[in-house]
């Protein structure tokens, strides 16, 4: 039996879904195979909330409406929880549970499980949204299935999903250091931020966000460009523009969950 058919036969044994639906690589695949095994008993829900991309919902849609997923989108609020917004180091778990509180609920009055996009290769990772997965009974088949991330991408490429070569994506909260309180300013300020980066061509970075200083991360086979005179200036007009008084490049590169450096813990 192939991965595929583990992933498919998963799905079917769990009869009806509500997919956790990002946009991203991993949850737009698993959308796509549980409409393709279950049809009309999967439902792909993206949550909208100040801490998701707005380019990230228009590619949730975008993707939805070309492979003709149901779709929904419900608007959570985790901002409105202190313990969210005083930013822990597991500020993640209540992201999650204020995201699997109206998923379940959905699945509930649909007789239905909800599904997630983790996949094998998060199992070592730290994820304290992983607890409220736990808590909320949320099934992850792509893990089950045994899938790897290298093994998803290939798969969706094949099925012709745009998201295939897609870089990792985490929410705006993540740009923010622990115990710094997240704000919709700020994470507005860095959507900006990192709009104007993509607008220059860079693909794999991040903005961190350190008060009035932005902390430029890019991959560093895309450092080069950085260090190109008039594309220096550029990020340093637009990440002003966006509303930092200081822009900074981080020398060592993008580095998956770099703010988890100060806890000793290994990168989300």
């Amino acid at each position: 039996m192939t991965k595929e058919d583990a992933l498919r036969d998963c799905l079917t044994s769990l009869g009806s879904v509500v997919v956790a639906y990002s946009g991203g690589v991993d949850s737009a695949y698993l959308a796509l195979t549980a409409a393709r095994t279950l049809g009309e008993r999967a439902v792909a829900v993206t949550a909208d909330s100040p801490s998701y991309p707005e380019r990230h919902r228009q590619l949730a849609v975008r993707i939805a409406r070309d492979f003709d997923l149901r779709h929904e989108i419900i608007h959570t609020s985790e901002l409105d929880r202190p313990e969210y917004r005083a930013n822990p180091s597991n500020r993640c778990y209540y992201c999650k549970h204020e995201l699997y509180t109206h998923l379940s609920r959905l699945a509930a009055e649909r007789g239905a499980i909800v599904v997630d996009g983790n996949n094998a290769d998060d199992r070592g990772d730290y994820r304290p949204g992983r607890q409220a997965a736990r808590e909320f009974g949320v099934r992850s088949p792509l893990d089950e299935a045994n899938l790897t991330k290298d093994e998803i991408r290939e798969l969706s490429r094949a099925a012709g999903l745009p998201t295939w070569d897609e870089p990792a994506s985490a929410c705006l909260s993540s740009r923010i250091p622990y115990q710094n309180e997240v704000t919709d300013e700020k994470l507005r300020t860095i959507e900006r931020a990192e709009d104007a980066l993509r607008a220059l061509g860079f693909r794999v970075f991040r903005v961190r966000h350190h008060d009035d200083l932005a902390r430029i991360e890019i991959a560093r086979s895309e450092m080069p460009r950085a260090f190109e005179p008039e594309i220096a200036a550029a990020i340093v007009r637009d990440l002003k523009a966006a509303g930092y008084r200081y822009v900074s490049l981080d020398l060592q590169g993008y580095r998956m969950g770099s703010l988890n450096d100060a806890l000793m813990l290994r990168p989300t």
